[in-house]
C-alpha cells in the first residue's frame, strides 16, 4: 500500500471491466471531471454494457474514481481508440490513467492491437502529458495531426481535435 504525505496508508484502487449497472456512476464521474465532454447517461450505459471488454472502471472504497472508454476500430482491428479518460480528484497523482490503459491493453481482446489512437484538443495539457508519457514508457512512437477540425467538423463550436497515434513496436500479444 502506498502512503500519503501524512504517512497514512492509502487504500488500493481496484480495476475491473464495467457492467451496465455502472452507467450512472460513469456519467457522474465524467460530469465531475471538467473539461471532459459530457455524454448522455444512456451513452455511458451503452459503453459500459456493449464495450465492457475495452473499457475500465477504477474503484476506491466502492466509489468509481476512474474510467476509460475505448473500442477496437471496426475497420482496423489493430487499433484501440481511446474515447475518454476520467480520473476523480480523489485519485489523481497516482498514475491511475496509465494503469487503466495498461489494464485494457493487457486483455485478450487487445492481443492484436499495435496502435492506440485518441483525439485531444491543443489546450488539454493533462491528456497530452498522459499520452506522451505513456508512449515514452512503452517505447512507442507518437504522432499527431489535426483531425476533426473546428470549422469543418464542429461548425466553429468546438476546438480542433488532434488525432494522436501511438504505434507500438509489436502487437500486444507479442508484448505479453
Amino acid at each position: 500500500m502506498t502512503k500519503t504525505a501524512t504517512n497514512m496508508p492509502r487504500k488500493p484502487i481496484a480495476l475491473r471491466k464495467p457492467t451496465g449497472e455502472d452507467g450512472s456512476a460513469v456519467w457522474s464521474l465524467v460530469k465531475e471531471c471538467k473539461p471532459l465532454d459530457e455524454n448522455s447517461m444512456y451513452c455511458n450505459l451503452i459503453q459500459c454494457d456493449h464495450f465492457a471488454d475495452t473499457c475500465v472502471i477504477a474503484e476506491l472504497d466502492g466509489d468509481t474514481v476512474g474510467w476509460i472508454s475505448a473500442y477496437i476500430v471496426p475497420e482496423d482491428p489493430e487499433t484501440l481508440f481511446v474515447w475518454q479518460v476520467a480520473v476523480s480528484e480523489k485519485a489523481r497523482g497516482q498514475g491511475l490513467a496509465r494503469r487503466m490503459l495498461k489494464d485494457i491493453l493487457s486483455r485478450e481482446i487487445c492481443a492484436d492491437v499495435s496502435k492506440l489512437q485518441t483525439t485531444i484538443t491543443k489546450d488539454n495539457d493533462a491528456s497530452w502529458a498522459l499520452f506522451t508519457r505513456f508512449a515514452e514508457r512503452e517505447g512507442a512512437e507518437i504522432d499527431s495531426e489535426a483531425h476533426f477540425k473546428r470549422d469543418e467538423h464542429f461548425d466553429g463550436q468546438h476546438a480542433t481535435e488532434h488525432m494522436v497515434t501511438i504505434a507500438f513496436s509489436e502487437p500486444m500479444s507479442a508484448a505479453a
